[in-house]
């Protein structure tokens, strides 16, 4: 039987007659009566704010988790002799990002009222907060911000000077990046799919709803340009031009980095959509709303991320012969790079077509890249402006009709997916948002680094490369032993080797010394 509980004003005037019949004034009754349903309503709605807001605080720590993710596979993808120097990087991304984006940044993205291009207030975060942004925001905000400055440290790392890195950071947070947030998540943005005092691009806006775009492409063509400007770093490719690989010294560190970062997304992801408690459908009953989407949302990035290990686990085995497990994790953040633009508006079966094309993506520029002589240690360039780039394509391809109503809103007929059937507008609108943002960024962060390699403050000498950074600038090395097979250096310390198997049970160690101590 049905026991859901009413009130109408059938159910209000019988209650006000029966307390007249005793005599009470009925004026007074019903004063009283909705008095205190205004209260509990205001109740509700502080709830609904408080729930919001937590939720919004704690996807914002899962993001900024992910710096730590970002430190570690740094760390673990340069030779041992530059460790401190990666690390010390990733730091102040999130320092200088932080005063940056705090200053300027945070106002150029999200500043209203503004027009299509640049935000105009909250500078210093001046009249902040307002009514529907609290701190929260600016938190979550900010988190985003240094992530695209991480990805780009990455594609410049073992060759930078020190100087360089405080200069690009502070101008990618506080103005490069934030142009191209307002542009596609501000309400006034000329791209935004919920653009609020204009027609919508094609109709649709553009769909990048965590930002394949507006992260991971933004930090990935900053990285392309630091890179080939720079060039490789000394010993990557021989006096014929063939490729010599120069490892990282610790595929440990890179697993953990890779594990954090995933353990991020689900804050990078499922967080984007800023609030949990608000219903979407009532035909379909009252357990079915934004959390049925944001978990819908985790789960996709799942399976995306996860199919594009797998794809490249034996992918490169059939190329190459090994089952490498670095390889195996940039596969895995590539596809969670690309899933991100369409992460909430896609089936989970097409998360997984996502994936997969995301880890072919990757084998392929790679390739590229060796072939035009580019380096890039961590394959960031490729990794998230490539990976990032098809995800934007994708969302274009696979947005399905009813999540992108769920989601976005606005009329019945908004496009969405050409292979859904919705037409080839949205297509065409994240299309124009890629050729958009390589054009911004270059147009940027190519003059900054290219500026910065004509006053000698981009790359270190060859000398300090050679040598590393940690000793030639940092003041120490991170471990205290070489890299195999690197002669650069002859600091003291121990050399470790590696241990051949012999037949004997037990080496003569007086006859074949497999480790020795340089004093």
């Amino acid at each position: 039987m049905d026991q859901t509980a009413t009130c109408n004003d059938s159910d209000l005037n019988n209650l006000t007659s029966l307390l007249v019949s005793v005599g009470a004034n009925a004026t007074t009754v019903a004063a009283f009566i909705c008095d205190r349903f205004e209260k509990v309503e205001g109740k509700f709605s502080a709830t609904t704010y408080a729930v919001d807001n937590t939720y919004l605080l704690f996807s914002a720590y899962l993001v900024f988790a992910m710096q730590l993710g970002f430190a570690m596979l740094c760390a673990g993808s340069v030779r041992a002799k530059n460790t401190m120097n990666i690390m010390l990087t990733n730091v102040l991304d999130a320092a200088a990002g932080g005063l940056s984006y705090y200053l300027f940044g945070f106002a150029f993205a999200f500043g209203s009222p503004s027009n299509g291009f640049i935000g105009r207030h909250f500078f210093g975060l001046k009249d902040y907060p307002i009514q529907d942004q609290d701190y929260s925001y600016f938190l979550y905000q900010w988190a985003f911000a240094i992530a695209a400055a991480g990805i780009t440290s990455g594609s410049i790392a073992e060759r930078t000077q020190f100087v360089a890195y405080l200069i690009y950071s502070s101008f990618l947070t506080g103005f490069v990046y934030p142009i191209v947030s307002h542009w596609i998540w501000s309400g006034y943005g000329w791209a935004s799919a919920t653009r609020r005092n204009g027609d919508l691009l094609f109709g649709s806006g553009v769909i990048d709803f965590a930002g394949s775009g507006v992260v991971h492409m933004v930090g990935g063509i900053a990285g392309l340009w630091g890179a080939f400007i720079e060039g490789p770093r000394i010993g990557r490719f021989d006096r014929s031009g063939r490729s010599v690989a120069l490892r990282g010294h610790s595929a440990s560190l890179v697993v953990l980095g890779t594990f954090l970062l995933w353990f991020g997304w689900y804050g990078f992801n499922p967080g984007s959509f800023l609030q949990i408690a608000k219903s979407y459908n009532e035909h379909r009953g009252s357990f079915y709303g934004q959390w049925s989407a944001i978990g819908r949302t985790a789960v996709t990035t799942t399976l995306a991320g996860s199919t594009a290990a797998l794809t490249t686990l034996f992918s490169k085995r059939l190329l190459v012969g090994h089952w490498n497990v670095i390889d195996v994790c940039n596969g895995l953040l590539g596809g969670f790079a690309a899933i991100t633009s369409g992460c909430s508006v896609v089936e989970p079966w097409a998360a997984i077509v996502c994936g997969f094309v995301a880890s072919w993506v990757l084998i392929g520029l790679n390739k590229v890249a060796e072939k035009v002589k580019y380096d890039d240690p961590l394959e960031a360039a490729q990794l998230h402006g490539g990976c990032g780039a098809w995800g934007i394509l994708f969302t274009g391809l696979f947005a399905k009709q009813v999540y992108v109503q769920e989601v976005y809103g606005g009329n019945k007929d908004r496009p969405y997916g050409l292979l859904m059937g919705g037409g080839g507008k949205l297509l065409g609108a994240q299309i124009i948002q890629i050729l958009v943002i390589f054009g911004w960024v270059s147009a940027t962060m190519g003059p900054l680094f290219y500026g910065l390699h004509k006053l000698k403050l981009l790359r270190i000498s060859s000398e300090d490369e050679m040598a590393g950074m940690d000793q030639t600038v940092h003041g120490g090395l991170a471990y205290i032993y070489h890299d195999e097979v690197d002669h650069s250096s002859h600091m003291q310390g121990i050399n470790m080797r590696r241990i051949e198997p012999t037949n004997n049970s037990t080496p003569d160690l007086n006859r074949n010394p497999s480790v020795s101590v340089e004093i």
